[in-house]
């Protein structure tokens, strides 16, 4: 089962943190500073939100 579709919605991150300067997101999960510091008291919709942005990040940014 994907993660968006599991409930409670699992956290993106894989311990991998280190923020890319040039997108502003984490090489690890593909998050935000601000997606990331939020996570903890989201509902179920913003993080579901947050997987589906993730998920269009991962299709059309590349990571050096």
């Amino acid at each position: 089962m994907t993660p968006e579709l599991q409930t409670p919605v699992p956290s993106p991150c894989i311990s991998l943190c280190e923020m890319a300067p040039d997108t502003g997101l984490c090489r690890g999960c593909m998050r935000t500073i601000e997606e990331i510091v939020a996570w903890s008291r989201a509902d179920d919709d913003y993080k579901r939100s947050v997987w589906a942005e993730i998920r269009r990040r991962e299709a059309t940014l590349e990571f050096k």
